[in-house]
């Protein structure tokens, strides 16, 4: 019988080709999405029910409110605190520049879809928004180098939390988690641009 020996080595950022990082990107996107399908399914509800529309307003001015908010502390943040302290290794560098803003917003709202989905939608019915938070901040791994950004992580994720559970509705931590990852990746395209 043959062995299989698997090998799992740490690759540093500059060591990631873009076709890698958006394989790594859309695969743990996909792997996301059917945990929280799985896991929502065993919890006995309907996915598509959480992403119903509501036809209210009220998710869409919660999750912008929010995202204002969070974008507003961040760059208040970053003129405060020197760079080093919110590295993420470079990956948001290497994810947006350059890339056309078509896939910006592709890339936001694959990530805003499935990571709420998984987090609001099954993990925090499950355990609450605190526990969810914490978790939330484990996954984004990059940011645990820095006591910093893995604070500002969960608190944006216990917002997230916060405004599903006063809209009743997956939409307002989705729109919120979207106007973010976009916002933030257009900041590093066309700053990367004009540099």
């Amino acid at each position: 019988m043959k062995k299989f020996k698997f090998k799992i080595q740490k690759i540093e950022p500059h060591q990631l080709t873009d076709r890698l990082l958006l394989i790594n990107l859309y695969l743990t996107q996909g792997l996301t999405l059917v945990a929280a399908l799985v896991w929502i399914l065993f919890q006995h509800r309907n996915p598509i029910q959480l992403l119903e529309l509501s036809g209210s307003w009220n998710v869409i001015y919660w999750g912008a409110g929010l995202a204002i908010v969070l974008l507003a502390a961040d760059l208040l943040i970053s003129r405060v605190l020197p760079e080093s302290s919110m590295d993420d290794g470079g990956i948001n560098e290497l994810l947006f520049k350059g890339r056309p803003v078509w896939h910006i917003v592709v890339i936001a709202l694959v990530v805003s879809i499935c990571e709420e989905l998984l987090f609001r939608g099954a993990i925090q019915f499950a355990i609450g928004p605190y526990w969810t938070s914490i978790l939330f901040a484990l996954i984004h791994v990059r940011y645990l180098r820095h006591w910093f950004p893995t604070g500002w992580v969960f608190l944006s994720s216990y917002g997230l939390g916060y405004i599903y559970i006063q809209t009743g509705s997956l939409w307002a931590p989705i729109v919120c988690h979207f106007l973010i990852d976009l916002i933030s990746g257009l900041a590093i395209r066309f700053r990367q641009q004009k540099g």
